[in-house]
């Protein structure tokens, strides 16, 4: 590559970098959570049961659910973790690191789904309980993007980007490797667990920004 190639592509990408770094993220915080199958979420809350609203999610098609369950781990439990819908391929629990000493448990950071070699917990409903084998994650920070978005700042599905967050002096804070997520299933947010959002001193819908 030629000089005049190299200072071309450093502009470009300046200028690529300016333009994210003018579109606000919302924000997202997310805290513990389960996700259930059909078949889990019956043992746990009765054969006639079904998931019922407690509030819509930015994300469409998904919503907290009334429904809560008890996780217990080989040290300690969480008790009132909230149902995410609608049902899934598979059950997964998501905490933070805090939540994960509480248990006892040190899993992994993953993209939601990616259960391979993860730890198991035992789920309590008020019918009945289910022992997971394996599902428990911290959740991989990512942001969701639809293809209009993911379009219009140049990003391309599996990629990792900086994100800076916090309007709170002396809270701001920048995220290395926040994966990158595109479907057209999606809205556009930035999804950090509790403790990540603390850190910045964030809120739901809070902007962040690509850097």
């Amino acid at each position: 590559m030629g000089k005049e190639d190299l200072v071309r592509e450093l502009v470009q990408d300046i200028r690529l970098r300016a333009e994210r770094a003018g579109i606000p993220v919302p924000v997202g915080v997310s805290n513990r959570h389960v996700h259930l199958t059909k078949e889990d979420f019956k043992v746990l809350f009765g054969r006639d049961a079904e998931p019922a609203l407690c509030r819509q999610l930015r994300q469409p098609g998904f919503f907290a659910c009334e429904q809560r369950v008890s996780v217990q781990g080989p040290k300690g439990s969480l008790a009132n973790v909230r149902m995410i819908g609608p049902y899934r391929s598979y059950s997964q629990v998501e905490v933070s690191l805090g939540d994960a000493k509480k248990l006892g448990l040190e899993p992994p950071i993953r993209d939601s789904g990616r259960l391979e070699s993860t730890p198991g917990v035992r789920l309590t409903g008020p019918r009945g309980s289910v022992e997971l084998r394996s599902g428990v994650i911290l959740s991989k920070r990512h942001i969701h993007f639809h293809p209009r978005d993911a379009e219009r700042m140049r990003i391309k599905d599996g990629a990792e980007v900086r994100v800076r967050c916090g309007a709170c002096p002396g809270r701001e804070t920048v995220y290395e490797s926040v994966l990158c997520r595109v479907s057209d299933k999606f809205a556009l947010e930035l999804h950090l667990d509790v403790e990540e959002a603390n850190a910045a001193g964030l809120k739901n819908d809070d902007p962040a920004y690509i850097v």
